[in-house]
């Protein structure tokens, strides 16, 4: 077993309820998740890789996972102001139900919502009036969370590709080599420059031990074929007579 410092890069197995209620709303279980209908199909229900301390996970638990160990299981009570937050009144609002008809919709308390980009929760309809909650569903209430601290990862490029998840790239895509600390990255086409700089500062901001960041693009079968052919002719005109 091994104790768990911030900055490490964890792997765990965790699922989330609320805790007056026990309704689960993540998991990273198939099986639970189907138990407590809410399985998504288009979902990865699988191990979650994270760095302790950068808010991978909520910020509550994000700070109870310092100092526990590898492989135990731990039940976290999260407050309120650690985790989704308290509601915000300003965010509850009254929308008239005629905005609701013209789009085809009838509302109803539970139904949710998306107006001018925010999703929201129907909490009531009365008459012309639909009141419409823009907290988030979970705002206002305690959760709790059991994990599964399976082990501290050590592995560069395993820490390279749990970043890439964590922020929305395919990291199946991308081909991960580090040697010596530095670190490259065969992407399947070109990345904008932009898009190049901010993930080189956040991969050198979470993971320690990375000097330089550089980008590549893959060879495509075309470009492959060109350079083993010219490999070919350069060592058939080497050839001595």
């Amino acid at each position: 077993m091994e104790a768990i410092k911030e900055n490490d890069f964890i792997e765990l197995d965790y699922t989330g309820k609320a805790a007056d209620s026990g309704e689960v709303f993540d998991t990273t279980s198939a099986e639970t998740a189907k138990q407590a209908g809410i399985f998504d199909e288009h979902m990865a229900y699988e191990s979650a890789v994270i760095c302790v301390g950068k808010r991978h996970l909520l910020a509550g638990l994000d700070k109870q996972l310092v100092g526990k160990e590898t492989g135990k299981n731990y039940i976290f009570k999260i407050p309120t102001d650690e985790g989704f937050g308290r509601k915000n009144g300003k965010l509850i609002q009254l929308v008239s139900t005629a905005k609701f008809r013209q789009q085809n919709m009838t509302p109803f308390p539970g139904m949710q919502v998306n107006i001018d980009g925010i999703v929201g929760t129907v909490k009531a309809v009365t008459g012309g009036r639909t009141i419409v909650d823009f907290n988030h569903p979970l705002s206002g209430r305690d959760l709790e969370y059991t994990v599964f601290v399976k082990r501290v990862v050590a592995d560069l490029s395993e820490k390279v590709k749990a970043v890439l998840r964590l922020i929305g790239i395919n990291a199946n895509a991308v081909s991960v080599s580090v040697a010596d600390g530095n670190l490259t990255l065969e992407f399947p086409q070109e990345a904008p420059e932009a898009m190049k700089k901010d993930l080189e500062e956040k991969l050198k901001s979470t993971i320690s031990g990375l000097s330089s960041v550089s980008f590549t693009v893959k060879a495509t079968p075309k470009e492959k074929s060109n350079v083993q052919s010219a490999g070919l002719a350069a060592a058939t005109d080497a050839k001595p007579n």
